[in-house]
């Protein structure tokens, strides 16, 4: 009897290596499925049997967070997105999350992937998204560049949602730190009101380390602290396990923080998600902090996240 090759729900494996750090890159979504360093978690992913759920490792393009009545336009192009979140009446995460992307190189400790994106009702444009990802000595660094293969200007964001693992006993015994000095005001559909407010030492100020207790996040954070060279870092550490930190460099202003309470079990608080952003949700709309691309013009951005 002939045998056949198993297929993955998320395809193609990549894994990368360097010292005691392992990652995995998946061809589907050009997702990070799997980052451990010296045999502990420093992202909770998911197994090669599983598609993933709640966001967990995803890209998301050429919108994050949430786009409200998936209706929009842009360069004259009108668009309609299906509303992936019908309850609040929101298009959530972009488009290109289950799609397959080429497998552009492979070496030991690096990978790039990359996808067309072909107009379609959702979104009207087409675009080119390059994603490399890189285990070093500082831990993973993922590079993401965005070409213009349309006619006209395009527009987009971009954001990842990777869920950090440093809890060894749950969220509630986690410490956040998050260099954030604004949040953006939402309303009842989790959609901007176009105010940011101060943290000012309330209960979402997280420039100082603290532990999360019974906080439930579903938070964007703003107006971010950077070093000399740009880069923004949230913390999240744990007595037993030590720290993970996610940096993102200036094309990165907004960081969403996630506690997972709306996940159904065993995910539900079991890790906490902190999500790099290129803009706001629904920025399609409003055209807040938008990227906009002329004619083959190309933007890159990049974000890492390591064990210390």
């Amino acid at each position: 009897m002939a045998s056949h090759a198993v297929t993955l729900p998320t395809g193609e494996q990549l894994l990368l290596a360097h010292g005691d750090q392992r990652a995995v890159v998946t061809e589907i979504g050009a997702t990070l499925r799997d980052y451990v360093k010296g045999g502990i978690q420093v992202v909770e992913g998911f197994s090669a049997d599983e598609m993933a759920t709640g966001g967990r490792g995803q890209l998301c393009f050429p919108w994050p967070n949430r786009l409200g009545e998936g209706t929009w336009s842009y360069s004259g192009r009108e668009a309609r997105a299906a509303l992936n979140e019908p309850a609040l009446g929101n298009a959530i995460h972009g488009l290109v999350r289950y799609r397959p992307f080429v497998v552009d190189s492979v070496a030991q400790n690096r990978c790039q992937l990359s996808l067309l994106v072909h107009p379609e009702p959702g979104y009207p444009f087409l675009a080119l998204v390059e994603v490399a990802f890189h285990l070093g000595s500082f831990g993973l660094t993922v590079t993401t560049t965005v070409t213009n293969a349309d006619q006209v200007p395009v527009p987009f964001g971009l954001g990842f949602h990777p869920y950090l693992a440093a809890p060894a006993h749950g969220v509630d015994r986690a410490i956040l730190s998050v260099p954030a000095h604004g949040i953006v005001d939402i309303d009842e559909f989790r959609r901007p009101t176009g105010l940011v407010r101060p943290v000012d030492g309330g209960s979402l100020d997280r420039r100082k380390p603290s532990v999360l207790g019974d906080s439930i996040l579903d938070v964007t954070y703003c107006e971010l602290e950077r070093d000399e060279s740009g880069w923004a870092t949230a913390r999240l550490a744990d007595v037993d396990l030590g720290t993970v930190e996610l940096s993102v460099d200036r094309t990165f202003p907004y960081l969403q923080v996630f506690t997972g309470d709306t996940l159904v079990p065993p995910r539900r608080r079991s890790a906490v998600a902190i999500e790099p952003m290129t803009c706001p949700p629904d920025a399609l709309r409003t055209g807040r902090d938008l990227v906009v691309l002329e004619p083959g013009q190309r933007w890159t951005g990049s974000w890492r996240v390591r064990r210390t």
